[in-house]
């Protein structure tokens, strides 16, 4: 899975906006960054920005459903390629593990965008909303095949386990950003897992050096 959960960006200044816009929600939020930071960021006049995305609104809606259907993609192809429910879980987590260790996205765009979300236009709203509905159904979806496969066991039903996964990995990436430690989010989603494994699934204990 090394690298093919980030967003692929094809060439071009729309895509160069996009790939940017990305950059700047994850570390400003949606009212941290204006037209004038891409513009001076690309080198490139606002009414270039204009021409490809009108209005913020367009722009930011463009970056979350380019997310949306990338992430979408990428799930499919784990469940394609790997029917084993808590290697996908594991794939899942070790993504995010990578990236807040190597700084690459220390913070999920739509989670970034999710604490903003009294605030925002109705129309990023639906599709940050829509990011959460497509991650819990996915989720939601693994944690039923662990159950059934044996490796995984649940103390609620599926669908609010699901909510509870989506809040500790979300909640991991709270902590490993407001402490500056990255070492944190593997803390916190490593016990996660941990609880759901059945005994014949749980890892082997490393012995103590």
């Amino acid at each position: 899975m090394e690298g093919s959960w980030g967003m692929v960006i094809s060439g071009g200044t729309a895509s160069k906006l996009i790939e940017e816009a990305s950059q700047l929600i994850t570390n400003v939020g949606y009212n941290g960054f204006s037209y004038a930071d891409l513009a001076e960021r690309l080198g490139i006049r606002k009414p270039s920005i204009h021409h490809h995305f009108p209005t913020k609104v367009d722009l930011v809606v463009a970056v979350v459903e380019q997310q949306r259907a990338q992430i979408r993609a990428q799930l499919a192809a784990l469940e394609d390629g790997n029917p084993d429910a808590m290697a996908q879980l594991t794939a899942y987590v070790d993504y995010w593990k990578r990236c807040i260790e190597d700084e690459s996205a220390t913070f999920c765009l739509a989670g970034v965008l999710a604490a903003e979300l009294p605030g925002l236009p109705k129309e990023v709203s639906a599709s940050v909303q829509g990011h959460f509905n497509d991650l819990g159904t996915w989720i939601e979806r693994v944690l039923t095949l662990g159950t059934e496969q044996g490796a995984i066991k649940l103390e609620l039903e599926p669908q609010m386990s699901s909510q509870f996964f989506q809040t500790a990995v979300y909640g991991a990436m709270v902590m490993a950003r407001a402490y500056k430690d990255p070492g944190k989010f593997s803390l916190v989603v490593d016990a996660f897992l941990a609880r759901m494994r059945t005994g014949s699934a749980r890892q082997p204990e490393q012995p103590t050096p």
